[in-house]
C-alpha cells in the first residue's frame, strides 16, 4: 500500500490538470480524478508489474472521462444556480496575457476531440509519444500523426485569432 501511494501521489497535480482539460470543469474534473484514484487503488492488483504506472493512470482517467463525455452528450449539460461557481460568473482577464490565454484555450477547444488529447498529454503532461499511444490505445505512428495535424490546426487558428481584421475597400463609382 505504501509503494502505491509513493508512486501515485506525485502524480496527481497532472492527472487533475489534464482532467481539467478535458472536462472543463473543475468541480467535474475534481469528480473525474477522484472516481480515477478510486478505480486505481481497487484495481492495483490488476496492474502489470512491467508496465509504467503513470501511464496505466492516464489511461484510466482518459477512458472514464470519454464515458463522462458520452454520458454527458447522451444526457444534456445542466447546471443549477445554486451550483455555479465562480468560474462561470468571473470575467476574463484584460490584460493581454489573459487575451492570449483565451485564444490558445479556444484554439484548443477548435481541435477534434482525437487530436486535443494527444496534444494534451505529449505537451502538457510531457508523455512520450509511446506512453501518449498506450493511454489512448492507438498506434504509435496514429499520435504522431494526430500530434502533427492538431499543432498545425493550433499554430493556423491563432495566426488567424491574432491577425487584425481588415476592412474592405470600397470602389469609387461614378
Amino acid at each position: 500500500m505504501k509503494d502505491m501511494m509513493l508512486l501515485v501521489e506525485p502524480m496527481i497535480p497532472a492527472l487533475r490538470r489534464y482532467a481539467r482539460s478535458l472536462l472543463r470543469d473543475r468541480s467535474a474534473a475534481d469528480d473525474l480524478l477522484q472516481d480515477c484514484l478510486e478505480r486505481a487503488i481497487t484495481r492495483w492488483h490488476q496492474r502489470r508489474n512491467d508496465g509504467d504506472a503513470r501511464t496505466w493512470l492516464f489511461t484510466i482517467l482518459h477512458n472514464l472521462a470519454i464515458s463522462r463525455l458520452r454520458q454527458l452528450a447522451r444526457r444534456g449539460h445542466h447546471v443549477g444556480l445554486d451550483q455555479a461557481d465562480e468560474d462561470v460568473t468571473a470575467r476574463p482577464a484584460t490584460q493581454e496575457d489573459g487575451l492570449r490565454h483565451r485564444e490558445v484555450l479556444r484554439a484548443l477547444e477548435t481541435l477534434p476531440e482525437e487530436q486535443r488529447s494527444v496534444l494534451l498529454l505529449v505537451t502538457v503532461e510531457d508523455l512520450s509519444y509511446a506512453e501518449a499511444a498506450q493511454v489512448l490505445d492507438i498506434p504509435v505512428g496514429t499520435v504522431m500523426s494526430r500530434l502533427s495535424r492538431a499543432r498545425e490546426k493550433l499554430s493556423r487558428a491563432l495566426s488567424e485569432a491574432s491577425a487584425p481584421t481588415q476592412r474592405p475597400t470600397l470602389r469609387r463609382v461614378k
